[in-house]
């Protein structure tokens, strides 16, 4: 990627996996769908169920050929986030609560004002985390093991 392409990335991405968003310009403006996948590096992202284009795959060993209908992505600036309350396509924002906790907010013409909830799908890791530690894991033993006492300024490196 040259440094023309890479100066037009979205570097403060409104959108995310899993919300549901309305389609504004193409050949399906005004349906809505979820995103099954945000591509950063192309700005794009992938709806489930829209922008359909048929694929011509040829066949090899292990699977067939043959003209199979795909999802293709649509770029970023094609899609909104659709107000929860209203159910029209809205600007996101953010806001921050009285406890400090930073959220998403609908903007723009028509919207709420109410906050977007985060995806559930971002909750789940797609790999989960080891339960059992592997051989380069430190023990907790060794984790738990005090080794610098702030007060007597004992267990600082000599410099």
């Amino acid at each position: 990627m040259g440094w023309k392409a890479a100066e037009k990335l979205i570097r403060h991405w409104k959108v995310l996996r899993g919300d549901n968003v309305m389609i504004i310009r193409g050949k399906d403006k005004g349906e809505s769908g979820t995103i099954k996948r945000v591509i950063r590096s192309q700005n794009r992202v992938i709806v489930e169920g829209k922008n359909l284009v048929k694929k011509h795959i040829k066949g090899g060993e292990g699977h067939e050929g043959g003209i199979f209908t795909v999802e293709a992505p649509i770029h970023s600036s094609n899609v909104q986030v659709v107000d929860p309350i209203t159910g029209r396509p809205c600007k996101v924002g953010t806001r921050y609560l009285e406890d400090g906790t930073k959220v998403r907010v609908s903007r723009g013409i028509g919207a709420s004002g109410s906050i977007i909830p985060r995806p559930e799908i971002l909750k789940i890791r797609t790999t989960p985390r080891p339960t059992v530690a592997g051989a380069k894991d430190t023990p907790m033993d060794l984790v738990r093991e005090k080794t610098y006492d702030a007060k007597t300024g004992k267990g600082l490196p000599e410099l």
